[in-house]
């Protein structure tokens, strides 16, 4: 093969160290920007963070909360490179990012985003009560810390961790007595560890290490106070007519129970109550805080949006330190305030572009959605994120970002930007009708359904048709699977 040398003209986006600042900005929570904003203001001495009390000591000029306030010192030379007007010319600079992010990639590979609290190191020095004890323990710790409060033999112990080892998230145990004996490194019987599962099934939560959800509802009953009503019938019932009592079949209870109406209604509602996945409710993940980024409310019968402030931390120039920098002073001490100035005059435009895109995007939305604010999910309209880039000038990965762990406040709660997205279904007449606004609809006829009689998914795609809605039967059950709404045949009720 012949080696020869070709020159080539192209275009290609140059990651630039703020380029890559600015996106990674786009996509940072509220919590996560606060913990960016702290340790740049940190790291770099030529920026303050503006605390609320600076606001009240400090007369309000009306200028942006961005600005670096440095635009008017004669300390400063205009032709510098570090401050001159070429500087915001250069290939990547801020002012070409709406351009430049549509050829943008998933950058996941390029940088890190910082970490949570959560993820934080165990060596990190303890942050507070309230940081510290935020972290739930899973189920295996909640049920080995009762075994260690237990009077066991060591032999036993051995056995019940054995147990223990063996319950899944659910709380279910997913192994026989005959499969943990042979697991275990000593002698032991089968006898011996039904008796040690015995043991294990009276921890906290009630019916844990059950083996199936006959045996875990059994476990439940056992447990309440025998004064409960309808207990011992219940139990009768779970443990002699389960397989009628999962199938539904109520007509065939009524005979082999030989109970009222009433009554049977009564013990249905006890067995109800109780939790078919005991440990569910135990070390499911570790508690999480959400911040709203932006606010929106009604003011004179019109929406507004505006940023929370409360999450968008207000950061400003350091003028003492700005004023130390002087032209033509090549001592190392100069050049360092003059980086350091460079870096924050960017790192407040990255900010302020962020802010900006966020509030467009958020306004856009809202403009969109104004039926959702003001009827319900019903009334959602669809929406992709190219109608909202096309509105506020952005790429469609730019809105991707800004609308990622980004969450609205609204007089109906809090949501985040991504859930306002939806695909549409086409309507009779050539309209077109949210996927939100379908699934809630969904949601509404199966909350108001005669129990007894509960509607199929045929019977609901009929429903949705008489509101000139064409959906198929599939699309019915797609969207009521993803809602966790059981078929028809396993939401029926005797009331």
């Amino acid at each position: 093969m012949k080696q020869t040398l070709a020159l080539r003209m192209g275009q290609q986006l140059a990651m630039t160290p703020q380029l890559q600042q600015a996106i990674r900005l786009m996509q940072l929570s509220a919590l996560e920007l606060k913990t960016e904003v702290r340790q740049t203001t940190e790291a770099n001495p030529l920026l303050d963070l503006v605390e609320d009390t600076d606001d009240e000591l400090a007369p309000d000029t009306g200028d942006d909360p961005f600005d670096d306030g440095t635009g008017d010192d004669p300390t400063l030379d205009e032709e510098d490179p570090a401050f001159g007007t070429e500087t915001t010319e250069t290939p990547g600079s801020i002012e070409e990012i709406p351009e430049d992010l549509p050829v943008d990639v998933t950058w996941d590979d390029v940088y890190q985003p910082p970490p949570t609290a959560a993820s934080a190191p165990s060596g990190e020095a303890d942050n507070g009560f309230e940081e510290r004890n935020s972290a739930e323990d899973t189920l295996f710790d909640h049920l080995l810390w009762q075994l260690n409060l237990a009077p066991l033999s060591e032999r036993d112990a051995a056995a019940a961790h054995m147990v223990i080892g063996n319950i899944d998230d659910d709380g279910m145990l997913a192994a026989s007595a005959a499969e943990l004996v042979d697991a275990m490194d000593i002698a032991f019987g089968v006898d011996e560890m039904e008796a040690v599962i015995k043991l294990v099934q009276t921890f906290d939560p009630p019916g844990v290490a059950a083996r199936d959800l006959r045996e875990c509802l059994l476990l439940q009953l056992d447990q309440l106070s025998p004064d409960t009503p309808l207990r011992t019938e219940a139990i009768a019932l779970v443990r002699d007519h389960f397989e009628l009592l999962a199938n539904r079949d109520f007509v065939g209870l009524s005979r082999k129970v030989r109970l009222a109406e009433r009554e049977l209604v009564e013990i249905m509602t006890l067995i109800r109550s109780l939790n078919p996945r005991p440990g569910g409710s135990i070390g499911r993940g570790g508690i999480e805080y959400i911040e709203p980024d932006v606010l929106v409310t009604k003011r004179n019968g019109r929406w507004s949006v505006e940023l929370n402030r409360d999450s968008a931390p207000r950061v400003r120039i350091n003028d003492g330190y700005a004023s130390m920098i002087r032209r033509g002073d090549p001592s190392a001490a100069n050049q360092y305030l003059k980086d350091n100035l460079q870096d924050a005059k960017w790192f407040l435009k990255n900010l302020e572009y962020r802010n900006e895109t966020l509030l467009k995007v958020a306004g856009s939305i809202v403009d969109r959605q104004v039926g959702f604010l003001e009827h319900g999910e019903e009334a959602m309209q669809p929406l992709v994120l190219a109608d909202i880039a096309a509105v506020v000038d952005r790429h469609e990965s730019t809105v991707s970002r800004v609308t990622t762990r980004k969450y609205m406040e609204t007089p109906r709660g809090i949501f985040e930007l991504k859930y306002f997205f939806s695909s549409h279904v086409g309507t009779v007449n050539g309209g077109e009708v949210s996927s939100t606004a379908i699934r809630a609809l969904i949601r509404k006829l199966t909350t108001q359904e005669n129990p007894k009689k509960p509607l199929s998914d045929s019977k609901i795609a009929d429903v949705l048709k008489e509101q000139d809605i064409q959906v198929a039967r599939r699309t019915v059950a797609k969207y009521r699977e993803s809602m966790a709404i059981p078929p028809s045949n396993e939401r029926r009720r005797l009331v």
